[in-house]
């Protein structure tokens, strides 16, 4: 996927049962890229991009991300479109955290206490971490300038964080035909489905205000960004933590 994948693992299991089950999380997440892959020109998407094969032929999973990625569209007011990307239909805004989500519900099912997959700025978790008082995780976001420097800490995470930006991978998030983008730097989105995160975060870091009042309206969602000029805004219902 063109990026690191760190596990976090709280388990009183063996530690062969852990290893193993981290094996099996991998195992999807290399399923994810080999189907979805647009780099790969033997990928069935990259065969469905070119013409080459029908959605009724790919695997299944292929039309359960074009549906949630339809859903992002909507719930984006179509600043989150992989129909609009030159080449084809590119779901990479949303599978990342699709797949990570797939991931981490191995980790779940194989009896873990509670795990965090972070995959490049993309995270999912669940359970409490150690040394905490059962409020969820600590999750920091990275500042947009500052390498080594935290915008923010956000507290209370109990299932997805996604953050949108082009200050590691430079410019790859491109407005639809006709929308205008807007100045942002970075651009986090909190709720209860990474893959739905993955892809609001990418169109907030695009729309910036108007993605983010959209935001302010969805159930389970909150918003934060940072603009160009270093003003910050968000949806009122983050806490934000200490270092």
């Amino acid at each position: 996927m063109g990026t690191a994948v760190s596990f976090s693992v709280v388990s009183d299991q063996p530690g062969d049962a852990v290893a193993g089950a981290i094996a099996a999380a991998c195992a999807v997440l290399h399923r994810a890229d080999l189907v979805f892959s647009t780099w790969d020109p033997r990928s069935p998407v990259s065969l469905m991009r070119r013409g080459q094969a029908q959605l009724a032929s790919l695997p299944a999973e292929v039309a359960e991300v074009l549906d949630q990625c339809a859903g992002a569209r909507t719930v984006t007011g179509g600043w989150f479109d992989p129909w609009a990307a030159p080449g084809g239909v590119d779901p990479t805004g949303l599978v990342k955290g699709w797949a990570i989500e797939k991931s981490l519900a191995v980790l779940r099912d194989a009896g873990m206490a509670a795990a965090m997959i972070n995959g490049g700025g993309d995270i999912a978790v669940f359970g409490q971490p150690p040394d905490t008082d059962g409020t969820g995780w600590r999750i920091g976001i990275r500042h947009p300038w500052l390498p080594d420097a935290l915008a923010a800490i956000v507290t209370g995470v109990t299932a997805a964080i996604a953050t949108s930006g082009c200050y590691e991978r430079g410019q790859h998030l491109y407005s639809p035909p006709g929308m205008r983008a807007a100045a942002i730097a970075s651009a986090t989105i909190i709720g209860p489905s990474l893959a739905m995160a993955d892809a609001i975060a990418t169109a907030l870091a695009v729309g910036g205000d108007d993605v983010l009042a959209r935001v302010a309206a969805l159930d389970g969602y909150e918003g934060y960004l940072i603009r160009a000029d270093g003003t910050e805004a968000d949806t009122g219902g983050i806490v934000f933590g200490r270092g």
